[in-house]
């Protein structure tokens, strides 16, 4: 199982998503309370070993932006979250990053990996950054094929209930391992990675 920790914004977060083994680590670098600079974010990515993926996290920023800041931030991966084009995506396939795409569930059943020239998929709440749980089983009847991470709503207490219900190649998650909005708490971020590996 794939486990993302999202929303990193110090040190101390990405020791603790390392050391419990985390496969992934997003920096928010679009307008967000968990929002960073881009030298902050690449001085946090050099913190990371090179066998954990490294992203950095857009919204609706126009792509020049998105490249400048990438390059900037020094990540190994680059995240458009909403809705883009698939010429987005191939604007952005020379920087030689892996490209994610994070869309909401509604958008994505049924869907593939790639079908907008994506490496990895992200299927989040039908109402993005909520960060309420939602109906997992309504993508585990119909899930996406490939690279695919499930979000929105997950935490220690239900990722295994989720990845039962929705049957993802890995999860992503935020705000569920935070003790207030924007916080990362290093015991939850641990105990989330445990339990979505297990379930896994």
């Amino acid at each position: 199982m794939f486990v993302k920790i999202c929303g990193l914004s110090t040190a101390q977060d990405v020791a603790a998503a390392v050391a419990a083994g985390a496969d992934a680590i997003g920096f928010v670098l679009t307008e967000s309370p968990r929002r960073i600079e881009p030298a902050a974010a690449r001085r946090l990515a050099e913190l990371v070993p090179e066998g954990v993926l490294t992203v950095a996290v857009f919204g609706r920023e126009p792509s020049a932006e998105v490249r400048e800041a990438a390059t900037a931030a020094g990540v190994r991966a680059v995240q458009l979250h909403g809705d883009h084009p698939p010429a987005a995506f191939a604007g952005l396939r020379d920087l030689g990053l892996q490209l994610v795409r994070a869309t909401s569930a509604a958008a994505g059943a049924g869907a593939a990996c790639g079908d907008f020239g994506e490496d990895l998929l992200i299927l989040d709440s039908p109402v993005p950054g909520s960060g309420r749980p939602w109906d997992w089983s309504e993508l585990g009847a119909n899930p996406p094929s490939g690279s695919w991470m499930l979000a929105g709503g997950l935490g220690p207490a239900n990722v295994a209930e989720a990845i039962a219900a929705a049957r993802p190649w890995g999860v992503d998650v935020s705000s569920g391992v935070e003790v207030r909005r924007g916080v990362k708490a290093p015991e939850l971020i641990a105990e989330f990675v445990h339990r979505a590996k297990a379930a896994g």
